[in-house]
């Protein structure tokens, strides 16, 4: 779920019509504003428990990733109790290397040429994104001694057009966010859960929230200047198959051997590949991404084939 950083230096990026640049002016002023009415101290928000008991649900059983599969009916109580707490982990972990990512790459890009209007709100986004990860590898080594390392598969590089490589960057960082919101979303709602991991996924989304909305604009005009820009048919197929296999490498990450091995599970990579093909894994995973794949199709990057 990581966003790799690459070493091509942002170029000027293509200015947009200028009714694009009210409208998007209007929506970050609005979401600057929200970010400041909603601004919380996370060193002072947070009292952490001593412990979180290990005899309850630490993620909603809908979101595990045996969900669905014969597994989940073997599997007793207490061992889905044990691996709700390993893939919370996991999941958390995924978030504080996906945020060191993405903070890389935008912190690359405020105050560039071409990031003028949006430099401004590049400085809220840096700020909670830093909270974020902050919190997210608190809560993993005060209740599992530990964080997991980022075993992300780096795809190849992409071209190297400074253009094409700003649109992939918040691409990527989009489909991140939307996928870890639609987890947040149900946990923070999850009252079977510790009101410590509701209380994170709830602050988390609704950061994200803003995140999200700044991130769907910024991508269509990114996207919008390659397509005014002139980008042939190869190029555009490129893209997709590029973030085709973002979307799939964002998905396998949830699936993580050493979550099964430290929940006792036996033969933790057979069981990632099991689980992958399962056919309601593949439902759930279309589910995870409907947001991000609806959005894309919408602004003709992906086809319906996708």
């Amino acid at each position: 779920m990581s966003v790799r950083p690459t070493n091509t230096p942002p170029a000027r990026t293509v200015s947009a019509p200028a009714e694009y640049d009210t409208e998007f002016r209007n929506l970050l002023d609005r979401l600057s504003d929200k970010a400041t009415a909603e601004y919380y101290n996370p060193f002072t928000t947070f009292d952490w428990p001593t412990s979180i008991p290990t005899d309850e649900l630490w993620m909603s059983p809908e979101l595990l990733s045996v969900h669905g599969t014969e597994l989940m009916d073997e599997l007793s109580p207490a061992q889905l109790r044990t691996l709700s707490r390993w893939e919370s982990v996991n999941f958390y972990s995924l978030n504080v290397h996906g945020i060191r990512e993405l903070l890389i790459e935008v912190t690359r890009r405020v105050h560039t040429p071409g990031f003028e209007l949006p430099s401004e709100f590049f400085h809220h986004f840096i700020g909670e994104e830093n909270d974020h990860m902050w919190f997210f590898a608190t809560f993993c080594l005060k209740y599992a001694g530990k964080i997991y390392p980022d075993k992300s598969v780096k795809l190849p590089e992409t071209p190297r057009d400074p253009d094409i490589e700003n649109f992939l960057v918040f691409a990527r960082i989009l489909v991140f966010e939307q996928i870890v919101d639609h987890y947040n979303v149900q946990m923070a709602a999850d009252h079977r859960l510790h009101p410590t991991v509701r209380h994170i996924n709830r602050l988390h989304h609704q950061d994200e929230s803003r995140h999200i909305a700044f991130g769907c604009r910024l991508v269509q005009l990114l996207w919008e200047r390659l397509l005014d820009r002139g980008l042939d048919e190869a190029a555009r197929h490129d893209l997709r198959s590029y973030l085709g296999r973002y979307l799939t490498t964002s998905i396998e990450s949830l699936y993580n051997p050493a979550v099964y091995r430290d929940a006792g599970l036996p033969d933790g990579f057979a069981l990632r590949k099991r689980l992958l093909v399962h056919p309601d894994r593949q439902a759930a995973h279309t589910k995870v991404l409907h947001k991000t794949t609806r959005f894309l199709n919408r602004i003709g990057v992906l086809d319906a084939r996708h």
